[in-house]
């Protein structure tokens, strides 16, 4: 006879235990982090060639010893940027929900793709709204706050804040220190000196391919890790 303690089949620590395990194995299932990161690596790649052939509008233009400083509404990229992001998210979400279905498993990339989304209508307000005010600081320079609120609700701050959500979505912190380090790239912004000499069609190039180089590098690091997870 012993004294010995066997855990019973209804065993709450047990069951609790499994249940956390099973859970932290769904989530591993249904992540996809390198799907999103690659399909805003190609739309923000794709502004590049927006910004070098369309036409900025050029308003207000006055005087400088060099020769004149002007308003400037790059129009097209505008609008390239809040259409292709709308479209990205579809179709993150379109391939969330094909992973998912062939997993067996369920996803919970809504609110991430509707953050997306709202981020996009957010900052297109902004910009009208700033068009409206016909930039009021000009011909100085704006605030220092000013200048990081709209790093920050421009199109790639949006994505880096997109990418926070999914982020805790994912209960992932690999993901959420990418985030940061994107949302650093973006606001301070890094450069590395890029562009000099470049023209005024590029200018918009350097920063661009920085950003798009760091979500597609995000994506293949992601990638090579859920390969490697993979059980054999």
């Amino acid at each position: 006879m012993t004294t010995d303690s066997v855990p019973a089949a209804g065993d709450p620590r047990r069951l609790l235990a499994d249940a956390r395990d099973l859970a932290r194995r769904v989530r591993l299932a249904q992540r996809v982090t390198w799907l999103p990161l690659l399909v805003l690596a190609l739309v923000t790649f794709g502004a590049i060639l927006v910004y070098r052939f369309g036409d900025p509008v050029l308003s207000g233009c006055q005087p400088v010893d060099r020769g004149q400083v002007c308003k400037v509404w790059y129009r097209s990229a505008q609008f390239y940027w809040w259409t292709a992001l709308v479209l990205a998210y579809v179709v993150i979400a379109g391939g969330y929900l094909r992973v998912a279905r062939a997993r067996g498993l369920g996803t919970r990339v809504r609110p991430y793709v509707l953050t997306g989304v709202a981020l996009v209508v957010l900052s297109a307000a902004v910009t009208v709204a700033w068009r409206l005010l016909d930039n009021p600081y000009f011909p100085d320079t704006p605030p220092a706050l000013v200048q990081f609120l709209f790093r920050l609700f421009d199109p790639t701050g949006a994505i880096g804040l997109a990418l926070l959500v999914l982020a805790w979505l994912e209960r992932r912190v690999a993901l959420l220190l990418f985030a940061l380090g994107y949302l650093t790239v973006v606001l301070v912004p890094i450069n590395f000196g890029w562009g000099v000499g470049w023209g005024d069609r590029w200018g918009m190039a350097p920063q661009l391919v920085i950003n798009g180089g760091l979500l597609l590098l995000g994506s293949a690091g992601f990638a090579l890790a859920q390969r490697l997870r993979r059980p054999r």
